[in-house]
């Protein structure tokens, strides 16, 4: 359950449709992370609205009865924001705005406008531009009065509101001319990334909010900003490290998430690089969340559409501290916490099965901290060694420091 504080937020409501490729368990699930999104932009959600249909209405998304639903709720409770769970079509957002006369949003768009808000470099600034007008330049007809910033609000955050703007040559030429500045960009970041010695890469890896930055934090005593909020950093952050004797460079990147937009994928391709030029991945999955499988799942699927799904991993199970079950033995008067399940115990899941070495932890506690900085320094010794066979006389010399 999301908290209100005294912010200023404004009133929303969800939209999503079961279908023959998504049944209710799993619209609920998205619908919660749909909810999450809102409130990272700075919504409350009033009500949600769920149809059963085989596939989305090519008009409306929703059928028409439905949408007369929607319209007179929105009408009687001053909602601002309609927000659906799938990216709409140009005419589909058309139709509703032309309908419902609110502002009509999608989960892609959404999500543009939240790395809107978190972009803090001109890098990530020129990055997310990119992909809103890569959204945007379809949409252009009814779309571009959003970019008027005087109205404000979720979704309004365009990259310009000048008039001449409205012109798709001249769109199309802003889009070419950002591409051109991050090509430049991505040239001098890999040769940045070219200049970092011969040191091991590392590269955390993860659904967005499942505690990368808070790790990263804890392992290398920096401050990466860390919030319980999705997408709270877009800039990859590098970090050197010593575990041991053992030096290495650690890397936090942009959190994934299911149905990422592809205009993201191809504006944020540097930060990717970081996942693809890697040595070493660690995967860090939210295990106290009630779809960390389908995260998890996400993820990989992710890696493989980046050519990075074979690289050495480690499996980190995070926030252990703030798993709960639910219990299923009502004379079992025992609390419904984690305590109830000990490192030993996890170690008996089938998430310790993995082809790949597996930890649980706290990042936030620093729980089971030296095993999993064991198994850490154990897979970048081994890489090191491997790739600099004539350094192995180090390991040998501190083979019994403790970690």
């Amino acid at each position: 359950m999301i908290e209100k504080s005294d912010h200023q937020y404004e009133k929303a409501v969800l939209v999503g449709l079961v279908t023959q490729k998504q049944d209710e368990e799993k619209l609920i699930e998205y619908m919660d992370e749909l909810e999450f999104l809102a409130y990272t932009a700075g919504a409350t959600v009033e009500n949600r609205f769920v149809q059963k249909l085989t596939t989305p209405d090519p008009k409306t998304f929703v059928g028409s009865g439905k949408a007369q639903e929607i319209k007179q709720y929105v009408q009687d409770n001053g909602i601002n924001t309609i927000i659906f769970d799938d990216e709409l079509s140009p005419s589909q957002l058309k139709n509703l705005e032309k309908e419902i006369e609110v502002k009509i949003l999608d989960r892609t768009n959404l999500i543009l406008d939240i790395f809107a808000q978190r972009a803090q470099t001109s890098y990530a600034r020129t990055q997310v531009e990119l992909a809103q007008y890569q959204y945007l330049l379809p949409r252009l007809s009814k779309m571009w009065s959003h970019l008027d910033k005087q109205k404000g609000g979720i979704g309004m955050r365009g990259p310009g509101e000048t008039e001449i703007e409205t012109d798709r040559r001249i769109i199309r030429d802003r889009i070419t001319l950002l591409k051109d500045k991050l090509k430049v960009i991505d040239r001098q970041m890999a040769t940045q990334r070219n200049n970092r010695g011969k040191m091991v890469r590392v590269a955390l890896v993860g659904y967005t909010n499942v505690g990368k930055s808070t790790l990263m934090n804890a392992i290398s005593k920096s401050d990466v900003f860390a919030e319980n909020k999705l997408f709270a950093t877009l800039d990859t952050t590098v970090r050197k490290v010593v575990i041991g004797n053992l030096p290495f460079l650690l890397t936090d990147t942009v959190g994934f998430i299911r149905k990422l937009p592809t205009q993201l994928v191809e504006s944020f391709k540097s930060t990717l690089d970081e996942v693809r030029e890697a040595d070493l991945l660690i995967h860090v999955i939210d295990i106290s969340h009630e779809g960390f499988e389908d995260q998890l799942n996400s993820v990989n699927q992710t890696l493989e559409e980046i050519d990075a799904s074979q690289k050495p991993m480690i499996m980190i199970f995070n926030k252990i501290d703030d798993f709960s079950y639910e219990k299923k033995d009502e004379d079992d008067l025992s609390p419904e916490t984690r305590k109830n399940i000990s490192l030993e115990d996890w170690k008996k899941t089938w998430m310790a099965n993995s082809k790949h070495p597996t930890v649980f932890i706290s990042a936030l506690t620093k729980e089971n901290f030296p095993e999993m900085k064991k198994m850490m320094y154990d897979e970048i010794q081994r890489i090191h060694i491997s790739r600099f066979p004539y350094n192995d006389f180090l390991f040998q010399y501190f083979e019994d420091e403790e970690i």
